[in-house]
Formats: C-alpha cells, sequence, structure tokens
C-alpha cells in the first residue's frame, strides 16, 4: 500500500510538473503576442498620417535600430549577460560573408513593412502577412534549402488565392501600400532563408542579444543612404518638429523586448509554436483594427483570409508532423546506436570469459 500511495503520489508531482511547463509556455505566448501586437499597432499610431502623423519609417526604423545597437553593446560589453559566438567565432570574414547580407535584406524588410503603415490598414497587413509560408518556400526551393513537392505547392497556391480574395475585398487598397508590404514579405523571406545558409550550416547560434549586436548597427549603416536621400530633405522642410521623447522612447523599448520575448518564445518552446500563436496575434489584430481604429472589414476580406488561414494552419500541421518524425527517427538511431554498443560489449565479454576459460 505504501509503494502504491509512493507511485501515485509521484504520478501526481509529474501531472503538477507537466501543467507548469503548459502554463510557462502559454505565458511566454501571451508576452510575445502582446508585444508583438503593441509594436505594429505602435507603429501604425506614429507613422499613420490620421494619428500621429509622423510619416517618416525609414527614420522611425533607424530609432529602433541605434537604441537596440546601444542597448546590445551594454547588454553584452558592460553587463556581460551573454556571450558571444566562440566555436566559431565572429570574424571579420565571416561577419562581411554572413551578417552583413542578413542586415541588409533585414533593413530593407523593416523599411518596406513600416511604409505600409502609411497606406494600409493593420487588418490588411495581417492579411497580406499571410504570404510569407509562401515566400519562405518558394525561396527555400531556388536555394535548394527546401525539396519541390506538388502537395505543398498546392497548398501555396491555396494561401495565394486566399490573399488575393481578401486583397480584392479591401475597402482601402492602395497598389504602393500593397507593393512595399509584398517587398517586405519577400525580403524577410530571404532574410530566414539566408540564415539557414550562412549561419546555421556553419554552426553559428545567436540568441537575439547578440542577433542585435551584429545585426543592429549592420541595418542603421544601412539604412542611412536612402535616409540621406529620402526622408532627409522632407525632415528638414518640415524644421519645427520636436520629437517626443516618451513616445519614440517606449516604441523602442517595445521594439527591443519584442527581440527578447522571440528568444524566449523559442527557446523555450519551439519556432513552430511562434508561427501558431502568429495566427492568433493575426485575428485578434483584425479584430482590433476593425473594432478600435476602426478599419473597415468586409465579409469578402474575412472569407479570402479564412481561405489563407486554413493554408497556413495545414502548413503547420505539416511542419509539425515532419518535425515528429525527424525526433522519432532521431531517437530510433540513437536506440540502434545504444543497442550495438551494448551488444558489442557482451560480445567482448564473452570473448574475454572464453580467453580465460583456454
Amino acid at each position: 500500500m505504501a509503494k502504491e500511495g509512493a507511485a501515485g503520489g509521484g504520478d501526481g508531482g509529474m501531472s503538477e510538473s507537466v501543467i507548469r511547463k503548459v502554463l510557462v509556455s502559454y505565458m511566454y505566448v501571451a508576452v510575445w503576442i502582446f508585444l508583438s501586437f503593441s509594436v505594429i499597432v505602435y507603429n501604425k499610431y506614429i507613422l499613420d498620417p490620421k494619428m500621429y502623423n509622423w510619416p517618416f519609417p525609414i527614420s522611425l526604423t533607424m530609432v529602433h535600430m541605434a537604441f537596440c545597437s546601444s542597448l546590445a553593446v551594454a547588454l553584452v560589453r558592460v553587463l556581460r549577460v551573454v556571450d558571444l559566438p566562440s566555436s566559431p567565432a565572429m570574424t571579420p570574414q565571416l561577419y562581411v560573408a554572413s551578417v552583413l547580407p542578413i542586415g541588409a535584406l533585414y533593413s530593407l524588410s523593416l523599411w518596406f513593412s513600416n511604409s505600409a503603415y502609411i497606406y494600409l490598414s493593420v487588418s490588411f497587413i495581417q492579411m497580406l502577412k499571410a504570404l510569407m509560408p509562401v515566400a519562405v518556400y518558394s525561396i527555400g526551393v531556388l536555394f535548394k534549402k527546401e525539396t519541390f513537392k506538388s502537395s505543398a505547392m498546392l497548398n501555396m497556391l491555396s494561401i495565394s488565392f486566399g490573399v488575393a480574395i481578401a486583397a480584392y475585398g479591401e475597402a482601402r487598397f492602395d497598389l504602393r501600400g500593397v507593393a512595399l508590404q509584398l517587398a517586405a514579405v519577400a525580403f524577410e523571406a530571404t532574410r530566414l532563408v539566408l540564415i539557414q545558409i550562412l549561419l546555421t550550416s556553419k554552426g553559428i547560434s545567436l540568441n537575439p542579444i547578440t542577433s542585435l549586436y551584429y545585426v543592429a548597427p549592420c541595418c542603421l549603416a544601412f539604412l542611412v543612404v536612402p535616409w540621406v536621400f529620402v526622408e532627409l530633405p522632407r525632415l528638414r522642410a518640415v524644421g519645427t518638429f520636436q520629437p517626443d521623447l516618451f513616445v519614440f522612447g517606449t516604441n523602442s523599448l517595445c521594439a527591443f523586448a519584442l527581440n527578447l520575448a522571440v528568444f524566449l518564445l523559442v527557446g523555450k518552446t519551439s519556432a513552430l509554436t511562434m508561427n501558431v500563436a502568429g495566427v492568433v496575434k493575426d485575428w485578434l489584430l483584425i479584430a482590433f483594427s476593425w473594432s478600435v481604429i476602426r478599419d473597415t472589414v468586409t465579409p469578402i476580406n474575412l472569407f479570402g483570409y479564412g481561405i489563407a488561414f486554413l493554408g497556413v494552419g495545414y502548413y503547420n500541421h505539416v511542419k509539425l508532423q515532419a518535425l515528429k518524425a525527424k525526433e522519432a527517427q532521431k531517437k530510433a538511431a540513437q536506440a540502434d546506436e545504444e543497442a550495438g554498443s551494448l551488444l558489442q560489449e557482451r560480445d567482448s565479454h564473452a570473448d574475454r570469459k572464453t580467453d580465460n576459460q583456454a
């Protein structure tokens, strides 16, 4: 009876531990959704001509990068919260070959994505972002990081079809905004694929703090060129504008905190969890855009995004199954290796026994 009670207590402890892990995972998801939601709405508020009316997306992105660079340097060099990668170390040659292309693409992605908020509603931008799996898969196939499959391509076409319907039903359709957002999706997808090719394949692992330490100054440098020609003359023409330190400071702090939340979410759960959480965030943003910002969301919008949502859901399901299969294959290989080691050890023991008898 005592053993049964102990066993029951052990099961109860295990269940409590599992519940605690699940609750912690949900907390990471909730924090990431809240911060991502806040950054998107905050950027929209600053850039939209009908709200704060500061339509300078390159300048806003540069403020973010300068703030993130400063904090990252302080955390790495002064407070030494995290260590820089050492195996392999980030040499100047590796930085130029790997980080610079990623930084260039990231700066373009942020610039065009922020620019789209001037022309499009938050809800429609989230619908266009549903094309991210399509872009990542297509570019992955182009760079031979993904295998072409007819079923996967049909899924990509279904997502594209749904987004096209949503665009057809958009009340505030603006071709400039759509072009900017699609360019942002293309640059971001290329960046994600290049991270796998240029960093992950070389064994370089960067968390968001070290990523910002290397990438944010690079982004800031790349953005200076278009800023000088596109926005600096307009800022000089405004002349009397006095930046609100509270608005821009808290906005930049939210952007930095979002990067830390990404690290926690991916590190404690998985990138797939973030993809699924992203779908939830998109629906929340669409609801917020319709109910609070009073953006027009038409039934055709929702119908089209519903089709795209199903396609993205199926994409995540396929990724989950592939991940499970990979884990099962890895465990089977480990079991075979352990069994082989035990068999070899048993044979070696039998040989020694035979030699002793002889």
